[in-house]
């Protein structure tokens, strides 16, 4: 199946921004990576290189939402769920050498404080993710405010567990956030599904 042109951008676009940041990426360089014109990138996204940050956001929200989703259908067990997530990413990342962290984190920090658009796009990525969890978290018994919170901490504990990972090289940070994770959630004394 052949890739459209818009596509392509969106895709190159993603994977700088996941690496380089918004910053640190230029509408040059989407163009070039992404084996397109200028010209064309403008063309589909007549909002320059914001417009099409907002795109690559939104696609690294789905690719990473797939991931999620697929780490906790792995498990009936949601403490066992978590922790193969936190796996996932931390085997993701070490593949990658250390450069594919989260797909909104380098966007997100660039623009706090801002009413942008990719800070919007950011923020709404966050709260797919925990609806994700807290979904998870409802499925295996939880009451509904348990759920929100422990997917709020849940998101926000390997979110920094993999940037810390990226610093320093390690697959640790994000193995031991999944096994505290894991053990928080089992504090609950929720019973496992059968």
């Amino acid at each position: 199946m052949q890739t459209s042109t818009r596509d392509r951008i969106v895709v190159a676009a993603a994977r700088l921004l996941q690496r380089q940041g918004y910053v640190g990426t230029g509408i040059k360089q989407i163009a070039k990576e992404a084996q397109a014109t200028l010209g064309s990138v403008y063309h589909f996204f007549p909002g320059g290189k914001e417009a099409v940050a907002v795109a690559a956001i939104a696609h690294s929200d789905r690719e990473f939402a797939t991931l999620l989703g697929e780490a906790l259908d792995s498990a009936e067990d949601p403490a066992e769920a978590i922790e193969a997530c936190a796996r996932r990413l931390a085997t993701e990342l070490r593949e990658s050498g250390w450069i594919d962290g989260c797909p909104v984190t380098a966007a997100a920090l660039e623009t706090l404080g801002t009413e942008s658009e990719i800070q919007r796009a950011c923020a709404d990525a966050l709260r797919g993710w925990e609806r994700l969890v807290v979904d998870k978290l409802l499925r295996c018994g939880f009451q509904a405010r348990d759920a929100r919170e422990l997917a709020t901490t849940i998101v926000g504990a390997l979110e920094g567990a993999e940037v810390t990972a990226q610093v320093v090289r390690s697959e640790e940070p994000l193995l031991a956030a999944g096994r505290q994770l894991a053990r928080l959630v089992r504090s609950y004394g929720v019973p496992v599904p059968r």
